[in-house]
């Protein structure tokens, strides 16, 4: 069988992500942190460490290249909805040039990656305990996965997203439905499929950004 770090490295060569040892070890360490807290914080539902592999860790690194498309230069980062950090965890660890901040409204899941960050050195990370729509601020980049429905994710982080920032939601199949009912002021640039190695299933990424105001004729 392949060492944990061989397939990590394969799969994060297969979405066109070159890992370095500290992003490999690193990587590896936050899941068997996650697995570790997960009885005290009830992270995920996964019990093995090769389904953390594919299921968080591969998963989370499928937006590393489209982020660095969408977005290449410094900035913050809000990942809405975090749970035990994902996908913002594994972006400080691949970004350490955006300033991540991992918001979740359930304490012990912020907690959980204020110890990430210090285990692993990650000066960039911290969790946020809060509900989005108490949050003030400005970021760069806003994501968020398998979190609420997009109208919710648009709408409860608009006031959040810096002028020229932009939206990054991770989801499962295209969500025609939510896609159809986007909040006004929304604009959807980039509905992107993913591929992730070892996970048979539909993935994809719906980028947006707001919409530039209309002008009277």
């Amino acid at each position: 069988m392949k060492a944990p770090i061989d397939t990590l490295r394969a799969g994060a060569a297969a979405m066109g992500v070159a890992l370095s040892d500290s992003q490999a070890e690193r990587l590896l360490a936050y899941g068997t942190l996650m697995l570790k807290w997960n009885k005290v914080y009830n992270l995920t539902a996964l019990r093995d460490p090769a389904s953390v592999l594919t299921h968080h860790l591969l998963d989370s690194l499928a937006a590393i290249a489209p982020l660095q498309r969408e977005w290449a230069g410094k900035g913050k980062l809000l990942d809405v909805g975090s749970g035990g950090g994902l996908p913002g965890v594994v972006i400080a660890i691949m970004r350490p040039d955006l300033e991540v901040s991992c918001l979740d409204a359930v304490a012990k899941k912020a907690a959980f990656v204020q110890q990430v960050a210090a285990e692993l050195e990650l000066p960039n990370l911290r969790g946020l305990h809060a509900r989005v729509e108490s949050l003030a601020g400005s970021y760069e980049v806003i994501s968020s996965r398998a979190f609420a429905s997009l109208p919710d994710f648009f709408n409860g982080s608009m006031s959040l997203l810096a002028p020229g920032g932009v939206w990054l939601a991770m989801k499962g199949k295209v969500p025609a439905d939510e896609l159809a009912v986007v909040p006004k002021g929304v604009s959807v640039f980039h509905v992107e499929q993913l591929t992730v190695p070892g996970l048979d299933a539909e993935r994809c990424i719906v980028w947006a950004r707001k919409a530039a105001a209309e002008t009277g004729a």
